[in-house]
């Protein structure tokens, strides 16, 4: 059995669809198109920022472990610097650096840790830039494509109030155009929605590796007092 509006969907083309929208699913659209927009911008960014990470964490800390001193770690962590670990070492390091010079030895490991967990801070800080758009538009989008979907259905029974037909023919147009908002919607949140759980489980496993780091920073200044 063939519905009629089925078959009266698939006469009209997308593009007549668009064209033919009135203003609020124009604004509904063109919001979407640009939250999806940012939204893949943001991934790859993000793809590619993790990646480089990742990559430099693993060449950081076989530098570091082969390293015999903090200050030889010092001389080459440029080299690293897509390492969040990098970071950190820079924020550990300073401090150690500045107790040896002033007292010829780390006196206050207390402070050493303090500033490891600012360094740790300050990198997952600038992991996390920008996952909150990614999360916004996994939320927002699909609600912001069912009040266009909704807004067109009622213009489209309106219509069809006014013109007295009941021929389901008759409000397919309209119909149609109210349905693509929420395609729109479901199609900008859904990347995001992966991608930010992705990209969240991602930072927790750096963070990890963060907290074992300092951990292996400590050790190696009490290496250096023996």
């Amino acid at each position: 059995m063939s519905l009629p509006f089925a078959g009266a969907f698939l006469q009209l083309p997308l593009w007549d669809l668009l064209m033919n929208a009135s203003l609020v699913s124009k604004i509904v659209l063109l919001f979407l198109v640009v939250a999806s927009l940012m939204s893949w911008t943001v991934i790859f960014a993000k793809w590619r920022q993790f990646g480089a990470a990742s990559q430099a964490n693993r060449s950081f800390l076989r530098a570091f472990r082969k390293a015999p001193r903090l200050d030889a770690i010092a001389a080459v962590a440029e080299q690293f610097r897509a390492s969040p670990l990098t970071g950190v070492f820079s924020f550990g390091y300073e401090e150690a650096a500045r107790q040896a010079e002033a007292h010829g030895r780390i006196i206050n490991k207390v402070a050493v840790e303090r500033s490891l967990q600012m360094g740790i801070s300050e990198e997952l800080a600038g992991l996390e830039r920008n996952m909150s758009w990614l999360a916004t538009t996994a939320s927002v989008s699909p609600f912001v494509g069912l009040f266009g979907t909704v807004l067109g259905v009622i213009d489209s029974f309106q219509g069809l109030g006014m013109q007295g037909s009941s021929s389901l023919r008759a409000v397919a147009p309209g119909i149609s155009e109210a349905l693509i908002a929420t395609a729109a919607g479901l199609a900008a949140a859904i990347p995001a929605a992966i991608a930010y759980n992705q990209f969240t489980h991602r930072i927790r496993e750096l963070g990890a590796r963060m907290d074992d780091f300092s951990l292996e920073f400590l050790n190696m200044t009490e290496r250096g007092e023996e």
